[in-house]
């Protein structure tokens, strides 16, 4: 029979082995980031890219950075696949998404992005145009067709996306400027409402940063939804938020909406620099808190907006309203729902300014500084 001693010598011996185990995993895995690291590049670093034989103009960046790091490019003009239609384009914009990708922040997502250099060194992703070409099995597309949605790389003379892809007809009462303007912002109004704000007729929703992007986008479909629409903004854009259809306006230079006396049934945050404290006593005991984005380019280097979901997570369980955060899903079937509401009026794109495809960094600069009222497009003529 074995002595108390020695039962704890074999405990000792367990818990030392776990402990190398698991110093041995770390060692492991900070090796392979390491070598990860240290061997991820792109073609850009390889010196041996072959000049194209049917060029356009693109714009890449092959390290992660300001945007001193774009450049316009000749590239090689993609053809369609099978199941591909080539879309020639006119307008781009530009989202908060284009600098994250550009400057690799929060760092956390260079684990899909790239750890040291960018895997994908084009930019840009919503776009509007008109089909040039289209594969062998296209069948709901054809040459001539103005459409209109998202695509990596759409700051580009020419992309190609698939038929069943985030592409769908262009309105017709709206201008490529205007539709080009669409899909993130968009689709990303469109879900926080819809699917995680489950928002219905005559509720209370507050768009704080109804000014912007996706605000400007929200403000409109809120209402559609036939609810009572509150947009935060600063002075300046107290009666553009107005024209869009929103009851009230709240002007946060002047007054804190989470210091009055009104309750919401929903509050859409573009802005993400309050405290969730702060933001549930604006809410009903049923509310719901929707988190959208937040943070300019020098906030929140490693985890930057991640660390709001994080205190949602931590804080749900404890309280009565739900606290979430939407990350958008770019899909057909909802720019299909946009295309309706834009064409039928409801919704009408907000484009604050223009730029040339080689103005591209100006674009993405004025961006930055988080004051564009709608959206920034990019054109190619």
């Amino acid at each position: 029979m074995s002595s108390p001693s020695g039962s704890g010598n074999r405990w000792r011996k367990v818990l030392k082995g776990i402990a190398w185990l698991g110093a041995g995993a770390f060692v492991l895995a900070a090796a392979v980031f390491f070598v990860a690291y240290f061997r991820s590049d792109n073609e850009c670093g390889a010196g041996t890219r072959a000049a194209p034989t049917n060029p356009m103009q693109a714009i890449t960046y092959c390290d992660y950075g300001t945007a001193e790091v774009l450049k316009l490019e000749s590239i090689e003009k993609p053809v369609p696949a099978d199941e591909q239609l080539l879309v020639k384009v006119r307008a781009a914009s530009l989202n908060p998404l284009d600098w994250h990708y550009m400057r690799g922040t929060p760092r956390i997502m260079r684990l899909g992005t790239g750890l040291r250099r960018p895997s994908v060194t084009r930019l840009g992703v919503d776009f509007s145009g008109t089909v040039e070409a289209i594969g062998s099995k296209v069948t709901q597309f054809k040459p001539g067709d103005e459409v209109f949605g998202a695509r990596t790389g759409a700051l580009a003379q020419y992309v190609v996306v698939r038929e069943d892809g985030a592409v769908v007809p262009k309105p017709s009462n709206l201008t490529f400027e205007q539709a080009a303007g669409i899909p993130i912002a968009a689709i990303t109004a469109l879900q926080a409402l819809r699917d995680k704000g489950k928002v219905q007729p005559g509720q209370k929703v507050l768009i704080n940063g109804a000014s912007g992007g996706v605000g400007t986008f929200a403000v409109q479909i809120a209402k559609s939804f036939g609810a009572e629409v509150t947009g935060v903004c600063s002075s300046r854009n107290h009666e553009m938020v107005t024209s869009l259809g929103a009851d009230h306006v709240i002007d946060y230079t002047k007054e804190d909406f989470t210091k009055g006396a009104a309750r919401y049934d929903l509050i859409l945050d573009n802005v993400g620099t309050r405290g969730l404290l702060e933001l549930r006593r604006a809410l009903t005991p049923k509310g719901i808190y929707v988190l959208i984005g937040g943070g300019g380019p020098e906030n929140g280097t490693w985890i930057g907006p991640m660390i709001g979901p994080a205190k949602e997570m931590l804080l749900s369980p404890f309280v009565s309203q739900s606290l979430v955060m939407l990350m958008a899903d770019m899909n057909k079937a909802d720019l299909a729902v946009l295309g309706e509401l834009m064409q039928s009026g409801k919704v009408t794109p907000v484009v604050d300014r223009r730029y040339t495809l080689s103005q591209t960094p100006e674009a993405i600069r004025y961006l930055e500084e988080g004051h564009a009222r709608g959206k920034v497009i990019v054109t190619m003529e």
